[in-house]
C-alpha cells in the first residue's frame, strides 16, 4: 500500500481527497501548512507528495525546494487553473508532474499511479546496458547520466525523457509517444508539460560539442536527439 503525503491548507479538500484515495488503495497523511509539510516529507517514508502551490507562510515552491535539497521523493504539484507560470516553475524546481485545480479525483489517481510507475525500481532497466550517444552516457540501472565524463543532475522525468530520445537518436520521436511513455498519460490538446521538460533538459545538457543544438524540435511532430552515433556497453 502506497503512503501519500498531502500538503494543502484546504481542510475540506484534504478530507475529500483522503477519502477518495483511501478507497483507491492508498494511505494518506494530510498537513495544512508548508512548514509542517516540508518537515513531514523529509522525515516520513512516503511514496509520493501532493503539494499545493498556494500555502500560507511557506509556499509550495519553497516547500519543494526544501524537499529537493534532501530528497528525491516524487512530488505532484496542485496549481490554480490557468496558472501556467506556476506549473513551469514547479517543474523547473523538480516537481514530477502537476494537476490544475479543480481536478477530477479519477485523474488525480491516474496521475499518481503514472508517477509511481515511472519512479519505481525497474527490473528490466537494471538489466539494460549503459547507452552512449556522442558525449552522453546513460546508465539505466543507476539512473545516472554523464556528459563528457561529468555527472549531470536530472529529475526522474528528465532522465526518462533523455532515455527515450537517446534510444531513437537521429530519429524524430513524437510528442504523443513522449507523453505516453515518459509521463504515463495520453497527450491532451493544451498539455505543454513535455515541452517544459525538454526545455530544462536542453539547458542542463547544453549544446553538442560542435556548438549545435542537442535536442531539436520538429514543428508539429516532436523532438529529435541530433547525434546518432550510438553504442551500448555493459558497465563494470
Amino acid at each position: 500500500m502506497s503512503r501519500i503525503l498531502l500538503i494543502d491548507d484546504d481542510v475540506e479538500l484534504c478530507d475529500l481527497v483522503t477519502r477518495f484515495l483511501t478507497g483507491e488503495g492508498f494511505t494518506v497523511d494530510a498537513v495544512h501548512t508548508g512548514a509542517a509539510g516540508a518537515e513531514r516529507a523529509l522525515v516520513g517514508v512516503y511514496a509520493l507528495v501532493l503539494l499545493d502551490v498556494m500555502l500560507p507562510g511557506t509556499n509550495g515552491f519553497e516547500v519543494l525546494r526544501q524537499i529537493r535539497a534532501r530528497s528525491a521523493v516524487p512530488v505532484v504539484m496542485l496549481t490554480a487553473k490557468g496558472e501556467i507560470l506556476d506549473r513551469v516553475l514547479g517543474l523547473e524546481i523538480g516537481a514530477d508532474d502537476y494537476l490544475a485545480k479543480p481536478f477530477d479525483p479519477q485523474e488525480l489517481a491516474a496521475r499518481i499511479r503514472a508517477v509511481l510507475r515511472r519512479t519505481s525500481p525497474d527490473k528490466a532497466a537494471a538489466r539494460r546496458p549503459a547507452l552512449t550517444v556522442g558525449d552522453i552516457e546513460l546508465e539505466p540501472a543507476a539512473r545516472l547520466v554523464r556528459r563528457g565524463g561529468d555527472v549531470v543532475e536530472l529529475t526522474s522525468v528528465e532522465f526518462d525523457l533523455l532515455d527515450a530520445l537517446l534510444a531513437e537518436a537521429g530519429q524524430v520521436v513524437s510528442r504523443e509517444s513522449l507523453v505516453r511513455n515518459v509521463l504515463g498519460r495520453e497527450l491532451s490538446p493544451f498539455d505543454r508539460s513535455i515541452d517544459t521538460h525538454v526545455y530544462h533538459l536542453r539547458r542542463k545538457l547544453g549544446p553538442l560539442p560542435n556548438g549545435t543544438e542537442r535536442i531539436v524540435g520538429v514543428r508539429g511532430i516532436g523532438y529529435l536527439y541530433a547525434c546518432s552515433a550510438r553504442s551500448s556497453s555493459h558497465s563494470g
